[in-house]
């Protein structure tokens, strides 16, 4: 019985911590949500500068007021079907393990306040879907949004190769 007592209490205080206030997008009509904390702006669509040798889903760099912003395209990130451009396709700017990215998304929703008590743990897949990236499923307004850990959308290795390297004097 303390045990089960324990673990709610553990429980409970994790939904504490993954709740507040998300900015709510959508990619192929599913409504996703990252911390409002790791987002910088949000810019319309601008021209993207390919990068050649890199993985599809970098689409490339903007100059974003004189600095080099890498910019990921989420729907290829996520292995879903590309989609033309349209009016309200945009680049959201967010803090990704110490840099700055933009991530491609079909638009943005809204700025939602979530409970923790409202976040549920990412089902589990079996061991061969890997869903570390999701932070868990928000319940708000009689829909459900995916919240992402968007320090954990990108592994170590693709960060590393979009910032700049602290061992890398060739500048």
């Amino acid at each position: 019985m303390a045990s089960a007592l324990a673990e709610s209490d553990t429980a409970g205080r994790r939904n504490a911590r993954r709740g507040g206030k998300f900015l709510t997008f959508f990619l192929a009509g599913e409504e996703y949500g990252i911390a409002i904390l790791k987002v910088h702006e949000i810019i319309g669509m601008m021209a993207i500068t390919s990068v050649p040798r890199t993985p599809s889903f970098i689409r490339g760099v903007i100059n974003l007021r004189g600095k080099l912003i890498p910019i990921i395209d989420l729907r290829l990130k996520f292995v879903m079907a590309s989609q033309d451009q349209t009016s309200e396709t945009c680049i959201i700017v967010v803090h990704v393990c110490g840099i700055e990215v933009g991530i491609v998304v079909d638009r943005v929703s809204e700025v939602l306040n979530i409970a923790g008590e409202d976040i549920e743990d990412a089902p589990s897949f079996g061991a061969d879907v890997n869903t570390d990236y999701i932070l868990g499923i928000g319940k708000s307004q009689g829909k459900v949004k995916i919240l992402l850990d968007i320090d954990r959308v990108l592994s170590d290795q693709e960060v590393g190769a979009l910032g700049p390297s602290e061992t890398d004097n060739r500048a």
